[in-house]
């Protein structure tokens, strides 16, 4: 067991620290670590000077030695971020460290999903700020959790193959489009105004609402030059979905071929879906394999739309809500910009395979 040192203090050195403890001029810090080296020199225990000054074992422990080594500079200048930290010796902090990897890696605190600064720093008698630096040294975030989707599509790879074709070797003659609805966009109006951005206060919003309905937004954007074709409705059937198709089919140059990207939503694979298509013959519907949302570009679009448009948007009515969406396409219309895809299939299969073996050998564990 560390023995705290012993600290003798010489009558000058006892004015300076007193001096400290006395002048208003004196810094916070530098006055609670006069009165721990005081205290110390009295004979007091770190224990008995952390219950007196309420403060923590291993603060009295740091400033105690800091003082034993380098006498009033010791406690006047902070260290270095990385020093030694709480009193230890290099062979104590190699220990807490290991100790805190293995924590943070292999365990979770009782009664919570994972560990924060300040609930490890009590399980290991430190402190908070010393975990959450060596958490940013080796890269920990316990707090943030990464959710993930492996699709179980049987015809995964073949549907990844076509899709990804037709991002980076379209066909010629052709139109690529991808093709999608944003349904349940909410008619949201706030229940009371808030208050405008101004230097030094960003803009408000309270967090009440009233709903006046929801739309629906179909979306078609175009791979090579990133336009969007759009409309709402109110409802996502394949009626709707047919309707909008049509509209499409329309809007683009005649005598191309229209290679049309889709999930698999049911209303996409509809009977009369499949007729129309086969009356058609120069639409050709395209489907990314079972969830893979991430493989269809036109949710770039809706996140985009959602962000600069819908989310922050204040509406009175379901018309309104569709009003302003098709303003933004207008303007978004105006100068688009497509959205480059560059991972090869080869790549993404790798990735995938990656996850698939490192969900495996959990399971297995």
């Amino acid at each position: 067991m560390a023995v705290a040192p012993r600290i003798i203090l010489t009558p000058e050195q006892k004015r300076q620290l007193e001096k400290n403890v006395r002048s208003g001029r004196t810094p916070v810090q530098l006055v609670e670590r006069s009165k721990i080296v005081l205290l110390a020199a009295k004979g007091s225990t770190n224990k008995d000077i952390a219950e007196e000054m309420r403060t923590d074992v291993i603060k009295v422990a740091r400033w105690r030695n800091r003082y034993t080594e380098a006498g009033h500079d010791g406690i006047a200048k902070n260290r270095p971020r990385g020093a030694n930290q709480g009193g230890k010796s290099s062979r104590g902090q190699a220990r807490l460290r290991s100790r805190i990897i293995k924590l943070t890696m292999e365990s979770k605190p009782e009664g919570s999903t994972h560990w924060s600064t300040r609930r490890m720093a009590k399980e290991l008698k430190t402190t908070h700020s010393f975990v959450n630096r060596f958490w940013k040294e080796c890269g920990f975030k316990p707090h943030l959790l990464r959710q993930f989707k492996i699709s179980n599509d049987p015809l995964f790879e073949e549907k990844l193959d076509d899709v990804v074709g037709l991002y980076l070797d379209p066909p010629e003659n052709a139109v690529v489009l991808c093709v999608d609805e944003k349904s349940s966009i909410q008619a949201l109006d706030r229940t009371q105004p808030g208050l405008p951005l101004k230097q030094g206060r960003g803009e408000t919003m309270t967090h009440d609402y009233k709903r006046h309905g929801t739309s629906t937004l179909f979306a078609a954007l175009n791979v090579s030059d990133g336009s969007i074709i759009g409309e709402c409705k109110k409802r996502h059937r394949h009626q709707e979905f047919l309707a909008f198709l049509k509209k499409v089919e329309r809007q683009t140059p005649e005598g191309q071929d229209l290679h049309i990207i889709v999930d698999n939503y049911a209303t996409h694979k509809h009977q009369k879906i499949k007729n129309w298509l086969q009356r058609t013959k120069r639409v050709h519907l395209h489907f990314i394999p079972t969830s893979s949302s991430w493989l269809n570009l036109v949710e770039r679009f809706f996140g985009l739309i959602t962000e600069k448009q819908i989310r922050r948007g204040v509406f009175r009515s379901v018309v309104e809500l569709e009003e302003r969406i098709e303003e933004y396409i207008d303007v978004y219309n105006r100068d688009p910009k497509p959205f480059v895809w560059t991972k090869s299939t080869d790549e993404i299969i790798e990735k995938v395979g990656r996850a698939r073996k490192r969900l495996l050998n959990i399971c297995s564990v």
